[in-house]
């Protein structure tokens, strides 16, 4: 170890925080890689007594590094606390998991009894969950009351994993005497979707104690928000749900509504940007209405909701004498309506819960717009349950609510799936469809686009890269499919790439166009099928600077999609 970075560790180290049983590393930026970049740290854990919070976030870790601190935390029995998030910055994916396991094996070892994990802002995706998988089902968390992984990638695979872990805690622990009470969860920008918010709902049925519920952006639908409702139900405790920026549409927020009627404690309800519409925020407010007699918050901002709708919302809050904010920006009021709505507060006396307006939408003038995406939104829906219904039928599942009655399959019949073209899948894709084309899929997408045309290569490669998941299969399917269509792409005389990058940055909402263009509704697949695509031969270097300056760009758009960000970022670094 040079000498100059011993004295850079040792000034870190000076900075140290100790105090009330916590000693913190706190945002030092140490790059720990070698055991003996590590022994300033393991002298603070080893003399320090009586540990109960260790912070280690905004520093890197390595697979060493974690070895021998995880050596001395295997005496630290009083350990309570592990404020671990963002501290693999730089790390490769598959250096995580064996640091996570170190680190939870000393924690089984020292008998220690957790009260706080945090392991937010690591990008360690499905495989990540797996380095903690053990540490949960172990005693050293029968006593866990925070659980916080935001912002970690973990995708529908990890959701499940950390779902029957939850399960298995909670079964371990309640025959001991001691179930699980679980209070905080939180696991924003996970891309958890339907199965793994219903996985995890499931969860939250058996565990039972839950206070607040943190889930925003995670790519869930009706089907996977349903779930959830049921499950909150029986938390009574519930003080806390944010599930923003998912889409609840009518069904969803029905669904939450009749649930938010069986909660009394509840303190902050955040569905802002849920797509919950007219008839939900309709739903919502009868709920408000009858009881919410500790709402501090609501939040239905950029939803959808028109004028009628917005000013039943307002007229329910009239008796909550705890509310301190009324969210009710960028939806559809007008001028006129914002006017009424704050009129009906400033009756109530209660003008100051009003947030900004500033964001509205103004008032359709007429209903056909929405009457025609409600319509598509149906089709759409009712495909994905006859998808489903072929899935669960193929597999030999019974009709039910929960995925536990499972059907031996040698006491049924598989239904043959619907056979599928290239322009079936192209028109609806889906994972499923794909996977039924069969392994030539990917030669004969790539041999029916006319790759001189620059929109048809950009539309395909997104219609492909839509249905991208972490499941191994598919995620296989959509690599080889996308490397025949461009490599077929670049490595033509026709084909403008400069053109390409151009349409396919405005298609993804990234770069502006003079021709009103709708953007596709999720980045997190196209951004995973570029962070494959940068690393092929086929791809020009020369647009790897120009992708990476507008993903690094502030945008909406790819909020909810920090990981694949963060990823394909890592990754244009290193070309």
């Amino acid at each position: 170890m040079a000498s100059e970075d011993i004295t850079k560790l040792a000034e870190s180290l000076a900075k140290t925080k100790v105090g009330g049983g916590q000693l913190s590393f706190k945002g030092q930026s140490l790059k720990l890689n070698t055991a003996e970049d590590a022994e300033g740290v393991i002298k603070q854990i080893e003399e320090f007594d009586g540990l109960e919070a260790l912070r280690l976030e905004g520093n890197t870790v390595g697979v060493e590094a974690a070895k021998v601190i995880a050596k001395a935390l295997e005496k630290k029995s009083e350990l309570k606390r592990c404020h671990w998030s963002d501290m693999f910055t730089g790390r490769l994916r598959s250096e995580i998991p064996p640091a996570l396991i170190s680190l939870g094996d000393a924690l089984i070892t020292a008998g220690a009894q957790l009260v706080e994990l945090d392991l937010s802002d690591n990008a360690f995706g499905p495989d990540g969950v797996r380095g903690f998988e053990a540490l949960l089902k172990s005693p050293a968390c029968y006593t866990l009351q925070e659980l916080k992984l935001n912002n970690c990638g973990m995708g529908i695979g990890g959701g499940k994993i950390l779902a029957a872990a939850l399960k298995e805690c909670h079964r371990k622990s309640s025959a001991q005497g001691k179930p699980l009470a679980l209070k905080i969860f939180v696991a924003g920008r996970n891309r958890l979707e339907n199965d793994g918010a219903t996985a995890l709902a499931e969860a939250f049925g058996i565990i039972g104690t839950l206070e607040e519920v943190h889930m925003p952006q995670n790519g869930i639908n009706h089907p996977g928000i349903t779930a959830l409702a049921q499950a909150f139900a029986i938390n009574p405790l519930l003080k806390v749900i944010n599930l923003n920026d998912n889409t609840f549409t009518e069904k969803g927020a029905v669904a939450m509504a009749e649930t938010l009627k069986a909660l009394r404690q509840i303190e902050v309800i955040n569905f802002g940007d849920c797509l919950v519409r007219s008839k939900g925020a309709v739903a919502i407010a009868d709920a408000v209405k009858e009881g919410l007699h500790k709402l501090k918050e609501l939040n239905l901002s950029f939803c959808e909701i028109k004028r009628d709708a917005a000013l039943t919302v307002a007229e329910a809050i009239e008796d909550k004498a705890e509310l301190e904010k009324l969210d009710l920006n960028g939806n559809c009021l007008g001028e006129e309506g914002c006017e009424q709505l704050q009129e009906i507060l400033e009756g109530f006396n209660m003008a100051a819960v009003l947030g900004s307006l500033s964001d509205d939408e103004g008032e359709e003038e007429e209903d056909e717009e929405e009457e025609e995406d409600e319509d598509e939104e149906e089709e759409e829906e009712e495909e994905e349950e006859e998808q489903q219904q072929l899935k669960e039928r193929g597999q030999g599942e019974q009709e039910s609510l929960t995925p536990k009655k499972i059907i031996d399959s040698q006491d049924s019949t598989p239904v043959p799936s619907p056979p599928v073209d290239i322009a079936t899948f192209l028109a609806f894709p889906s994972p499923e469809k794909l996977l039924r084309l069969g392994p030539k899929c990917s030669v004969l997408i790539a041999q029916q686009t006319d790759t001189s045309d620059v929109e048809k290569v950009v539309t395909t490669l997104l219609r492909i890269s839509s249905v991208f998941k972490d499941e191994a299969p598919v995620k296989t399917a959509v690599h080889e499919t996308t490397d025949a269509l461009m490599r077929k792409a670049f490595t033509s005389a026709t084909f403008n790439s400069d053109a390409f990058i151009t349409s396919l940055l405005i298609h993804m909402g990234l770069l502006k166009s003079e021709e009103k263009i709708k953007a596709v509704p999720s980045l997190y697949g196209i951004l995973m099928t570029l962070n494959h695509m940068v690393q092929q031969d086929y791809f020009p270097k020369s647009l790897a600077p120009v992708l990476s300056a507008f993903v690094t760009k502030p945008n909406r758009a790819l909020d909810s999609c920090s990981f694949a960000c963060h990823m394909l970022l890592q990754t244009l670094h290193q070309l």
